[in-house]
Parts: structure tokens; sequence; C-alpha cells
């Protein structure tokens, strides 16, 4: 698993020897920024789930402000911290080891007294753990950290048809490549 693009481009990352864990695809994560590539620079992103990390290196690398990685199992946490150190990376990056949804829990909290939202926020629950994906989407749908202009980007097995709404968050987009897919949200008015 590498860097893509950026100032980290072709860097090697580390991954756990772990069958729980499954790194997004080189090729999905190089599609993934040709998407978002001309509006990365300078924006707030969150990768939960993060296992290895490779989704937030890779908007960091691509010119990302900051990157918020959540990830719920210690192994996987240290390793993306290994992964920042190995790239010299000390600054834009903070790693939250605990459950997605009591991530969020506490960015919300942190966030009432203060408008500020988030521009991009990437999910990727284990595949087997399709409920994940129905209590983060929800979560999001009402939090204040997520505005009309914040995109969610959740990525589930092909054969794996997440709803076109949850809530207040509409999918605009989806993507299918191999047996991943893309599917990306947007806020509507209420």
């Amino acid at each position: 698993m590498r860097v893509i693009a950026g100032t980290y481009r072709s860097r090697i990352l580390k991954s756990l020897d772990s069958k729980s864990l499954r790194p997004t695809s080189d090729r999905l994560r190089e599609t993934l920024f040709n998407i978002l590539s001309p509006n990365i620079v300078g924006t707030h992103f969150v990768d939960l789930f993060a296992g290895t990390g490779a989704v937030g290196i890779e908007a960091l690398s691509r010119g990302a402000r900051d990157v918020l990685f959540v990830e719920n199992h210690a192994p996987a946490a240290k390793l993306i911290q290994q992964n920042l150190h190995s790239l010299n990376i000390r600054k834009g990056a903070t790693v939250l080891t605990m459950d997605a949804t009591r991530a969020l829990e506490k960015i919300q909290h942190r966030q009432n007294d203060r408008a500020f939202a988030y521009d991009y926020i990437f999910l990727d629950p284990p595949y087997a753990a399709a409920e994940e994906y129905q209590r983060v989407m929800n979560f999001l749908s009402a939090a204040p950290f997520v505005s009309p202009d914040t995109i969610v980007i959740a990525e589930h097995r092909a054969k794996f048809a997440l709803p076109e709404k949850f809530s207040t968050l509409e999918r605009v987009r989806i993507l299918k490549q191999g047996d991943a897919s893309l599917s990306f949200y947007r806020r509507t008015p209420l």
C-alpha cells in the first residue's frame, strides 16, 4: 500500500497482518481523490474507521489542512501513528482511538460553542458491520459539524446497497469499482 499522489507520493504505508482490517485499495483511493482533488487543498477531513490511515494520509498528501483519524481498534490506531511518524507528519493530524459514534459525540460536544463544519467525512466500516453505516449516517444527518457543503463519502461492498437517503443526507453520486462502491452524500435543506 502506498500514497498515490501529492507531497508523500509513492511512500509506502504499513498495514497490519489482520483479516479484520481491509484497507481501501490503491486504485479506489486514486479514483476517490481524482474526484476530490480539485477542492481538497485547505480542507478539514475526517477519516472514520480509519484502519491504516491511508485515506486520511492521502488527503494530507494532497493538501488537506487537517485530518481527524478515528479508529476503535488500538493496534490499528497505533499503526496510523506509525504511518504518520514515518512520513514525518507532525501537524494537521489527530488520531482518536475510540468508537466512531463516541468520537462523533465528542466532536459535536466540542463544536457546540462555535460554527464549524468539516468539508469531507469518509467512512469505511468493516463490511460485516452493516449496522454501523446506519448508526453513523443517522448521527451525521443531524450533526452541527455537517453543513450543506460537507460531502460524506461511504465506502461499501458493491452488492450492499446503501439507502439513497439518511434523514437530511441524500446520495448525490455512486461510484462502483470492482467489488467496492463509494456513495457520496450531501445534506439537503429541511
